[in-house]
C-alpha cells in the first residue's frame, strides 16, 4: 500500500502540471466566469474528458496484489489486470466548475475510454465516471454563490468518488474472490490521492481568480487615471489639439506599439513606431470603416486587415475603438500591436472601457457647453432688456430739461445713449473691461441722480487704473438698481449709495452699499441663490448677476450679501485681476 501511495502521489504531480497549463488558457477563464453556452459546454466537456483520458494513461496496472508497470497505459489490458486511474479527479473538477452537463460529458468520455481499455473493473470504471461527474455538478449547485469551491470543501468532496468506485467494484464483481483484498489495498491510497489532487486543483483555481482580480484592479486603476488625465484634452473639442493630447497620453500610459486618433475620414494624431502612418492620411482599413459604420469596437488579428500601404509595416493586429458624441460618430482611437497574441483580455476590456468613457465624457461636455451657452444667452438677453419705465421717465426728464436747462439735457442725452449702447453690446460678449462697466454705471447713476435730485446721492470710488481687468457685463448696475427700487424705495430723502472698487493682491473687490431698509431676514438667506420675484425685496436682478459671476468666474466670485447694523445693506464680490480664458472669449 505504501508503494502504491507513493506512485499515485507521483502521478498527481504530473497531472497537476497539466492542470496548471489548463488554468492558463483563455477558455478556462471563461469557465470560471460561467460565460459559456451549450457549444462552450461541449468544448469544456471534451477538454476535461481529454484531461481524464490523460489521467488514465498515466495510471497504474496491478494484478495479484502487485504493481505491474509504471509506464503509460495506451493499449487494452489483460482480463486479470486492474487499472488504477486518477480520471475521477478531472471528472470531479469538470462537474464542480462546469455543472452537471460538463461533468457528465467529461465522465462519459473518461468512462468510454476505460471500458475500451478493459481489464478487471472495466464496467465499474465505465459507470462511476459519468455518475461522479453528474453528482459533482449537482453538488456545485449548492455552492452557486461561490465562484469556486474552497480547497477544504473540495478535500471533503474528493473523498466520495473513490469510495463510490470501490463500492461499485464490490457490487459488480461479487464472484471475484480477491476483489475484497484489492479494494482494501487500493482504497485508502485512491481516497488520499484523489481528494488531495482535487483540493490542490481548486487552490490553483483560486490563484487564477486572484490573478484575474488583481489584473482587473490594475486595469481599473489605470483606466481611471487615464480618464482623469484625458479630461483637459476632451474639453478642446474633437480637434487636432485634442487628438494629439489623447494619442500621447494613451501611448505613454498603455505602452502600446502605436496609437492613432482619427475623425471620420483621416488621421488626426499618431504616436509610436511605424512613422508611415502619417497625420492627414485617409482611413484605409475596412475594419476601421466597419467600426465607424456600426459604432462597435472591432479587433483584427491579421496583418492584411490593418491595410497599411507599407510592405514592412510592423503591425499585425489592431483594436479599432469608435468614439461617439451623443448619437453622432466622431472618430476612432486605434491601438496597434506587433503580434496578435499581444492583445489580451485586459487590453480588450481596457479599450472598450476607455472608448465608452471618452464617448460619454464628450457627450456630457457637449451637453454642458450647450446648456451653458443657452443660459449665458438667456442671461445676456435678460440683462440687455431696458426697463420701459426707466426709459420713459428718462426721456420725459430730458424733454423737460430742454426747456429749463438745455446743457443738462444734452448731458443726460449722451449718458442715455451710452447706457443704451452698452446694453445692446451685452448679447455679444461674455466679459467686458471693468473700465467700460464703470462707464456704464456712471451713465446710469447720472440719469438716476438727475431724476431724484436731492432725494438720492450716489458716490463711486475707484482706482485710476483698471486696465486688463474683466467682468461680466452689467454686473454692478443691477445692484445699484436694486438699492434704488427696494432698499431706498420708502426713503423720501437722504438716500445714499456707495460703490467702492479696490485693488487687492490678486483680486478686485467690488462693494455696493446703501442706507435703506436692508433685506428682510426671511429673504436674506436666499438672495442671489434663487430667482426671487420683484415683490420680494431683490427681484431677479441679483440672481442673474450671481449666476453670471459663478458661471464665468467660479464660486470664488459669487455675491455676498449682508444687512448693516446701522441700517441698510451691502452686496460685495471679488473678481480676479486677470482671467485669461474668458479674456480670449472676448478678443
Amino acid at each position: 500500500m505504501k508503494d502504491l501511495t507513493l506512485i499515485l502521489f507521483e502521478r498527481i504531480g504530473l497531472l497537476l502540471v497539466i492542470a496548471f497549463v489548463l488554468t492558463r488558457t483563455p477558455g478556462f477563464k471563461k469557465l470560471l466566469d460561467r460565460k459559456f453556452n451549450k457549444g462552450m459546454s461541449i468544448v469544456h466537456a471534451i477538454v476535461f474528458g481529454a484531461f481524464a483520458i490523460a489521467s488514465t494513461t498515466t495510471g497504474i496496472l496491478i494484478a495479484d496484489g502487485t504493481v505491474l508497470n509504471v509506464d503509460f497505459i495506451v493499449l487494452p489490458v489483460e482480463d486479470d489486470q486492474l487499472i488504477v486511474s486518477m480520471s475521477l479527479v478531472a471528472v470531479v473538477i469538470a462537474g464542480l466548475l462546469g455543472g452537471p452537463f460538463v461533468g457528465f460529458g467529461a465522465g462519459l468520455i473518461a468512462g468510454i475510454h476505460l471500458m475500451f481499455l478493459g481489464g478487471v473493473g472495466w464496467l465499474a470504471n465505465g459507470f462511476v465516471n459519468p455518475l461522479t461527474g453528474l453528482l459533482a455538478g449537482l453538488t456545485a449547485r449548492f455552492f452557486s454563490n461561490e465562484r469556486v469551491i474552497s480547497p477544504l470543501k473540495a478535500l471533503f468532496i474528493g473523498v466520495f468518488p473513490p469510495v463510490l468506485q470501490m463500492q461499485l467494484l464490490l457490487i459488480f464483481y461479487t464472484d471475484a474472490l480477491d476483489i475484497v483484498e484489492i479494494v482494501d489495498w487500493i482504497g485508502l491510497p485512491l481516497v488520499l490521492s484523489n481528494s488531495l489532487a482535487i483540493a490542490i486543483f481548486t487552490a490553483m483555481v483560486g490563484i487564477v481568480l486572484k490573478e484575474q482580480e488583481n489584473e482587473a484592479a490594475i486595469a481599473t486603476k489605470q483606466a481611471l487615471t487615464i480618464a482623469e488625465e484625458a479630461i483637459p484634452y476632451l474639453k478642446k473639442d474633437f480637434s487636432g489639439d485634442m487628438a494629439e493630447g489623447i494619442a500621447e497620453l494613451l501611448y505613454e500610459r498603455l505602452e502600446l506599439a502605436a496609437v492613432s486618433v482619427t475623425n471620420n475620414k483621416e488621421v488626426l494624431a499618431y504616436k509610436g513606431i511605424g512613422r508611415h502612418h502619417l497625420i492627414g492620411e485617409p482611413i484605409r482599413s475596412s475594419v476601421a470603416q466597419e467600426a465607424i459604420r456600426t459604432k462597435v469596437m472591432q479587433v483584427t488579428y491579421k496583418k492584411e486587415e490593418v491595410e497599411c500601404k507599407e510592405k514592412n509595416c510592423p503591425f499585425q493586429a489592431a483594436i479599432m475603438i469608435p468614439i461617439t458624441q451623443g448619437t453622432e460618430h466622431t472618430g476612432l482611437i486605434i491601438f496597434y500591436f506587433r503580434k496578435p497574441e499581444h492583445i489580451s483580455p485586459v487590453e480588450l476590456t481596457m479599450a472598450e472601457g476607455l472608448g465608452k468613457f471618452i464617448s460619454n465624457q464628450l457627450t456630457m461636455l457637449h451637453a454642458e457647453k450647450l446648456k451653458m451657452h443657452m443660459r449665458d444667452t438667456e442671461l445676456r438677453n435678460l440683462q440687455a432688456q431696458i426697463n420701459p419705465h426707466f426709459l420713459f421717465n428718462t426721456l420725459q426728464l430730458i424733454a423737460t430739461l430742454f426747456r429749463e436747462n438745455a446743457e443738462t439735457a444734452r448731458h443726460l442725452t449722451l449718458k442715455l445713449a451710452s447706457f443704451m449702447r452698452f446694453n445692446l453690446r451685452l448679447v455679444s460678449k461674455s466679459l467686458v473691461e471693468l473700465e467700460k462697466e464703470c462707464e456704464h454705471v456712471e451713465a446710469y447713476t447720472s440719469i438716476i441722480q438727475a431724476r431724484f435730485m436731492d432725494r438720492l446721492r450716489i458716490n463711486i470710488n475707484k482706482p485710476d487704473d483698471l486696465s486688463n481687468i474683466y467682468i461680466p457685463p452689467s454686473t454692478i448696475q443691477p445692484l445699484v438698481e436694486n438699492c434704488i427700487n427696494h432698499g431706498l424705495h420708502h426713503k423720501s430723502k437722504g438716500g445714499k449709495i456707495e460703490i467702492d472698487i479696490s485693488l487687492e493682491e490678486t483680486d478686485v473687490f467690488i462693494l455696493v452699499r446703501d442706507n435703506g431698509n436692508g433685506f428682510p431676514e426671511h429673504v436674506l438667506q436666499f438672495a442671489g441663490e434663487q430667482p426671487l420675484s420683484e415683490g420680494k425685496s431683490g427681484g431677479i436682478g441679483i440672481y442673474n448677476v450671481n449666476q453670471r459671476l459663478v458661471s464665468l468666474l467660479g464660486e470664488s466670485s459669487k455675491l455676498s450679501i449682508r444687512n448693516l447694523p446701522q441700517g441698510g445693506s451691502e452686496v460685495y464680490f471679488r473678481i480676479p485681476k486677470s482671467h485669461h480664458l474668458e479674456r480670449k472669449v472676448i478678443l
